[in-house]
Formats: C-alpha cells, sequence, structure tokens
C-alpha cells in the first residue's frame, strides 16, 4: 500500500471514528431527552389527576353551601365559570391558566363559608371541607414535583450543546404550574352590601385554615 494509500486509509478511519462518536453523542442526548420529557409528563399526569379530583368535588361542596348561603349568587357563579373553563381546557398552558383561576374562585368562596357558622358546623360540609383541603395539599405535592421535572428538562435542553440540537429534535421547554401574582393578590370581594377587607388569595392552595382566615379579617 503505498503512501496515498495509507492517507485515505487514516482518512476513512478518521471519519468513521467522528461519526461513530456523533452518533453516539446524539443517540445519547436524543435518549436523555425523551427520559426527561417522559418524566415531565408523569409528573403532570399525577397533577391532573388530583387536579381532576378537585373537579369532581367543587359540584357537591357549592351546592352544600349554596344551602346556607343562597344570596351568594355571584360567588357560585364564578366558581362554575371557572371549573366550566378547566373543562375546556386542552393544553398543559391552558388547564394550568384555568385552574389557577379556579383557585382564585375557591378563595373568594371559602370567605363566603365564614360568614355561615351554621354551614360550618354541618357534618356534609366537614365532610367534603375534608376531602377538598387534602386534594388541595396533594395538588400542592404533585405541583412541587412537576415543577422540579420542568426544571431539569427545562434546564437540558437550554445547555450547551444540546440548545443546538433540541429544536431539531422537537423538544420544546416545558410550561411551570406556578401561581401567578394575579392569584396571589386577590381583589376585593363585596358580599351583598358590606365590602369586605382585601384577602389574600395566597392562602387559596390551603383554603380550609380558618384560623388564617380569622387572622386575615383581625
Amino acid at each position: 500500500m503505498g503512501k496515498t494509500g495509507k492517507k485515505l486509509a487514516i482518512t476513512g478511519i478518521v471519519i468513521v471514528v467522528v461519526l461513530l462518536v456523533v452518533y453516539i453523542s446524539l443517540k445519547g442526548t436524543y435518549n436523555s431527552l425523551v427520559r426527561m420529557d417522559e418524566e415531565v409528563k408523569e409528573a403532570w399526569a399525577q397533577v391532573e389527576n388530583q387536579l381532576q379530583r378537585r373537579y369532581d368535588l367543587i359540584p357537591n361542596y357549592v351546592e352544600t353551601v349554596k344551602g346556607y348561603a343562597k344570596q351568594e349568587k355571584e360567588v357560585f357563579i364564578k366558581v362554575t365559570e371557572a371549573r366550566s373553563k378547566v373543562g375546556s381546557a386542552n393544553s398543559i398552558g391552558e388547564k394550568i391558566n384555568a385552574n389557577n383561576e379556579l383557585s382564585t374562585a375557591l378563595s373568594r368562596l371559602m370567605v363566603v363559608v365564614e360568614n355561615y357558622p351554621d354551614l360550618k358546623s354541618s357534618q356534609n360540609f366537614i365532610r367534603l371541607q375534608d376531602e377538598l383541603a387534602g386534594t388541595e395539599n396533594r395538588i400542592a405535592v404533585e405541583r412541587r414535583r412537576y415543577n422540579e421535572a420542568v426544571k431539569t428538562y427545562n434546564v437540558k435542553i437550554r445547555s450547551f450543546p444540546t440548545i443546538l440540537l433540541a429544536g431539531m429534535l422537537g423538544f420544546d421547554k416545558a410550561a411551570f404550574f406556578q401561581v401567578p401574582e394575579a392569584v396571589k393578590e386577590a381583589p376585593k370581594v363585596t358580599f351583598g352590601s358590606a365590602l369586605r377587607p382585601q384577602q389574600s388569595a395566597g392562602f387559596a392552595l390551603y383554603p380550609f385554615i380558618p384560623d388564617l382566615i380569622e387572622n386575615a379579617f383581625a
């Protein structure tokens, strides 16, 4: 084999090695993104399970409150409308926004509940309240896990050199499930002719803590 032949052979080997390295790198990156994407989807599925549980509990809860507070029509309408938006939401982003709106509506309903001592002593209401409270807590836990999975995934697709490949491979940033400022700061709510003080909706995710609500109006 002459010098030219040796050079061609070496060049061919180098090209094969480079292609092999590129293939292994691409395969590793793709498989890693697939795994993280599936982890995000799995985490979201757990969030949705709890959101669906809350969605199913709300009608009975609202009807129970109505039995004691029929005049609070506006609040019931807001909860019903927000729940309807949750039911019609399709994408993850739409579902997050709709459920945040529902959390705000529920926090307003909690203010109504505090005005009716007889309602709070109802055994049926207490049972529903406990179920909904437990669901809200589970939503908070699963939301945190989902956001952790999203953070890991988003950091990966934004890191070099993955950022050069993620878009080409069809991987986009995932949406965080965060409570926006608009939900954290609930507007003033008017019940009947009395204007209640501004109530923070930060407790929307933990709406069944009477002491916190009492202190808010102290």
